[in-house]
């Protein structure tokens, strides 16, 4: 893997297709928390796919749609990998011109890994949730039509934000803790959503929060033990042939949703296997895209 510069960054993502609108650092002033990294940031490509390690810095890599598709939703996109990389091209970057041809505007995340400190990621999936909003009207979003996205650890990113968001801080001197980092919807690939042994990613379990047994520390970051009456609507997209990450997962988490009322839409496809998501495969898995869309206009978030 060889170190990248800025500009070699940019040049990389005009040759992979990709033409975010801008690109902003999350924590400009530093952020309230950090971590060890093991060396120094990567972007690199593997399998096809273009992927960043290392990650000590959050940054947002912003889509906006042409005003004549504006929705007016907004989705913050969490790629997945194990809370050890961001697979952020596939999982990423290719969602986000999907919604963006669309009308919805998509913000990739590149969120810090966690190296030691569980509570890193977390902490920038929810000041990208109350960054976001704060555009709103820059941005041409509706503040109520703020989603976000996660695929693998990135789901469990996404869950976690969707379970543990703060309505913010009316007295806060931060004008972004006065908002709400509360996601208005959720849509999850494949995610990662409980640590319980029997059904967990190990890898991403140990990644996040180490090798410990302590309960309270594990049932935090079981997401469906987290559910409430508050939590977003969720689209669900996931294979039955999933052996990374196991379809209970994703079911516990809906069983949980469905015990609030809360309105969520799950589906299982019967091969695809685990990572697929924007992947061109010759499987009905690559219809999901248009079925969350067809969700978003069902749930009021797009006309």
């Amino acid at each position: 893997m060889k170190q990248l510069t800025f500009l070699g960054l940019f040049l990389l993502l005009i040759m992979s297709g990709q033409a975010q609108d801008f690109q902003l650092k999350l924590w400009p002033e530093g952020a309230p928390n950090s971590t060890t990294v093991p060396g120094d940031e990567q972007y690199y490509q593997q399998n096809g796919t273009y992927r960043y390690s290392n990650v000590s810095e959050a940054e947002l890599f912003v889509f906006l749609p042409e005003e004549s598709k504006n929705t007016g939703a907004a989705v913050v996109i969490c790629p997945g990998g194990g809370y050890w990389v961001e697979a952020i091209d596939h999982e990423g970057f290719q969602i986000a011109e999907y919604l963006k041809a669309r009308g919805i505007a998509a913000i990739v995340l590149k969120y810090r890994l966690p190296y030691g400190n569980s509570e890193v990621p977390l902490t920038d999936a929810l000041q990208a949730m109350r960054y976001v909003r704060s555009k709103a009207a820059e941005w041409k979003i509706a503040p109520n039509k703020i989603g976000i996205a996660g695929a693998s650890a990135g789901g469990h990113l996404a869950s976690t934000a969707g379970t543990h968001f703060t309505e913010g801080d009316p007295d806060a001197t931060d004008p972004l803790q006065q908002l709400s980092s509360r996601p208005d919807f959720m849509l999850l690939l494949y995610p990662v959503i409980s640590f319980d042994e029997q059904i967990t990613h190990v890898g991403s379990r140990v990644n996040l929060i180490g090798k410990t047994n302590d309960w309270k520390q594990v049932s935090r970051f079981c997401n469906e033990l987290q559910v409430t009456k508050n939590t977003p609507p969720t689209f669900f997209v996931l294979a039955d042939d999933d052996h990374a990450v196991v379809p209970e997962n994703s079911i516990r988490f809906y069983r949980a949703l469905k015990q609030f009322d809360i309105p969520a839409e799950l589906h299982i496809y019967a091969k695809g296997g685990h990572g697929f998501g924007m992947k061109k495969l010759d499987l009905p898995t690559a219809q999901w895209p248009e079925t969350f869309t067809q969700w978003l206009r069902v749930m009021k978030f797009i006309d």
